[in-house]
């Protein structure tokens, strides 16, 4: 038996074929729109944040739109590949017409290949891995890569003037190319740069953490990883105290959640994060987004509903267009995608061919005293560092 929506969505697309053959104006409609996302398991907390994200911006787009709707299915991937793929496969099948979200760079890709295989539009901020946007798939955008993490880090870095620094990472692909990326950039500066890989399984962080409290004795431990890796480290840094004047991370770090759940573990600690906490906006679709988020989720919105949202609104408006100009069936939400150029909440938001945005500049905040406060770039800091500063 043939779902309601899905028979919706096929009677609309041939009116709208025809109207457009005729040179009538598109009709109005209600689209599907897959998020795909880990609202379980190991990058739940994230994953979480980014729906948040995605369902402000569905929220804002339909109360604007007089024309268009969206209407979101959420299906979890429970933070693995093999689900991720499932994920998308079964909304595929319930009529969507895209799919956002995701989180992992290894969840991301196979999530990607799967949509690219049903040609179906795949918008993410949730993963950096260069090769996701070398695998040649023409169906797949992504708002923000490791080069404006890297920017970021490097940056940070330099201000601090830290002449040695320690780069512990995961061996996945995302961290490992942000670790040696960074290492690299900063060995040509003249900043002594030491690396210590680790298994994606690790829980115990001691050894590292003593190896590089007695033998490389640097100024900065950087911690390229996921939330429970930063949560293994900082423990055994607190155990082992290393004399390091800072502890930097990036993403999933510079949060209010892990403010609330590690309170002991994140004072002075750095991580990447758009937006200070409590956060404030200065433009109306800042506004916009927050009034949204504070009241559908009563709290203060964050950077990975910051950057769920953004994702989220520019596919919405591209599948709004697409459907004015009668080319959902012919490829056009992709089409309309790479034509966007606009300053979005995360900046300068515009697609090379291969889908990544080059425009890409992450910022650098700091845990103080439960807030996190935007100490990189100058311009768009809310408050000076703290440095040296450790959380024991």
């Amino acid at each position: 038996m043939i779902k309601r929506h899905v028979l919706h969505r096929t009677l609309f697309s041939c009116l709208l074929a025809a109207s457009s053959f005729a040179s009538f104006p598109a009709l109005s409609a209600e689209f599907l729109v897959g998020a795909e996302l880990p609202l379980t398991g190991a990058l739940a907390r994230v994953g979480n944040g980014m729906h948040e994200g995605v369902n402000v911006a569905a929220e804002v787009f339909n109360k604007t739109s007089s024309k268009h709707k969206i209407r979101l299915v959420s299906m979890d991937d429970e933070s693995t590949p093999a689900k991720a793929i499932a994920a998308v496969e079964k909304l595929a099948s319930q009529g969507v017409v895209a799919v956002t979200g995701g989180y992992g760079s290894n969840n991301i890709a196979p999530a990607a290949e799967a949509a690219n295989r049903l040609n179906l539009v795949y918008m993410t901020s949730g993963g950096v891995d260069d090769s996701l946007v070398s695998a040649g798939r023409k169906n797949f955008f992504r708002i923000n890569n490791t080069a404006g993490y890297e920017r970021a880090v490097l940056g940070l870095i330099g201000d601090m003037g830290a002449k040695s620094v320690s780069i512990v990472y995961s061996t996945k692909d995302a961290t490992t190319d942000l670790a040696m990326a960074v290492q690299k950039a900063l060995k040509a500066s003249g900043v002594t740069a030491e690396v210590h890989s680790f298994d994606p399984a690790m829980t115990d962080f001691k050894p590292i953490i003593n190896k590089i409290r007695l033998q490389d004795r640097p100024d900065v431990i950087l911690m390229a990883g996921y939330e429970n890796d930063y949560v293994g480290i900082l423990r055994a840094a607190r155990v082992l105290k290393p004399q390091v004047k800072a502890m930097v991370g990036v993403w999933s770090l510079a949060t209010p959640k892990m403010a609330a759940e590690f309170p002991d573990l994140m004072p002075y600690v750095y991580g990447t994060a758009l937006l200070p906490f409590p956060a404030t906006f200065d433009t109306a679709d800042g506004k916009a987004f927050s009034d949204a988020y504070r009241h559908l989720y009563h709290k203060e919105p964050d950077y990975l509903g910051q950057f769920g949202y953004v994702q989220g609104m520019l596919l919405f408006e591209a599948i709004a267009r697409a459907a004015d100009k009668g080319t959902l069936a012919k490829g056009g939400i992709a089409d309309e995608l790479r034509k966007t150029d606009r300053e979005t909440l995360i900046g300068r938001v515009q697609f090379a061919a291969n889908g990544d945005n080059p425009h890409f500049v992450h910022r650098m905040g700091q845990h103080q005293d439960k807030k996190v406060v935007i100490v990189w770039p100058k311009q768009h800091a809310t408050g000076a560092k703290v440095y040296p500063g450790v959380p024991w």
